[in-house]
């Protein structure tokens, strides 16, 4: 029976943020956070593999905030454990940075067949946790995995791509990051939620899974600036005397912007 570990972010819902309207940032401080999107697909995926084949499923995230609020959801989702790595010096950290300290705290729990992990998050969206953490704990990985079946500690994977789909066969132990197309997330219900107060939520320091404050020091990617783009409408209007007149005139209009050639 596979044992799963799920890693998650807790992320700034970005369709909660809000824009200073005079400087353009972001006001981010204040804005609510949430289990990323493509990691609450990451968790169903696992949920539905322990459904199909037994097994466990661990949930891990490294926060600078206590994220035990997205910990229980995801225990109501079906998870059996979940553990957050909480420490403020996480606040800055980068990709590899988060990738390290994931990685030892897995050394921490075990042994493990797969983890999964979104392809993204949804605020940053480097989609470089999933790879990183898999090169550090030096398994193979599948990247933007739309479909999986497992038989045995083989997985067979369709990948997502541009212009077509991968099929690709891999053993485990393995790290699969998924698409937004795998799956549809459950809704928990009253029953789920109730479960889940009883399931095991273990906060973790970094000296816990032995991170020195040296290695989260000094991050290698520095987020200098964020602010919404400033949008300018020409507001062209568009009028003619019948239907086929408007068309004709917006079809030079677009043809005079350089949307579509002449």
């Amino acid at each position: 029976m596979p044992r799963i570990i799920v890693c998650i972010k807790y992320a700034i819902d970005v369709s909660q943020v809000k824009v200073d309207s005079a400087t353009r940032k972001l006001l981010t401080a204040d804005a609510p956070r949430k289990i990323s999107d493509f990691d609450e697909n990451a968790l169903e995926e696992a949920v539905k593999i322990k459904t199909k084949y037994g097994g466990e499923v661990i949930v891990l995230t490294a926060t600078a905030e206590n994220a035990s609020t997205a910990l229980r959801e995801a225990l109501a989702m079906g998870a059996d454990k979940a553990i957050q790595i909480q420490d403020p010096k996480i606040q800055n950290a980068d990709t590899m940075i988060i990738s390290n300290i994931l990685a030892k705290a897995i050394r921490k729990v075990g042994s493990f067949d797969i983890i999964l992990c979104g392809e993204a998050s949804i605020e940053s969206y480097s989609g470089q946790v999933g790879p990183r953490l898999a090169e550090v704990l030096g398994v193979p990985i599948v990247t933007y995995v739309s479909k999986v079946n497992l038989e045995g500690n083989t997985f067979t994977v369709e990948r997502r791509l541009e212009d077509c789909s991968e099929v690709i066969m891999v053993n485990t132990p393995v790290l699969l990051t998924v698409t937004k197309e795998i799956n549809v997330p459950r809704v928990p219900t009253l029953m789920d939620i109730i479960k889940a107060s009883k399931k095991e939520l273990l906060t973790w320091t970094l000296e816990d899974i032995g991170v020195k404050g040296e290695e989260i020091a000094t991050p290698s990617i520095r987020v200098i600036d964020v602010s919404a783009p400033k949008i300018e409408r020409k507001k062209i209007k568009i009028s003619g005397e019948s239907p086929k007149e408007i068309a004709e005139n917006l079809v030079k209009a677009l043809i005079q912007e350089g949307v579509i050639g002449g």
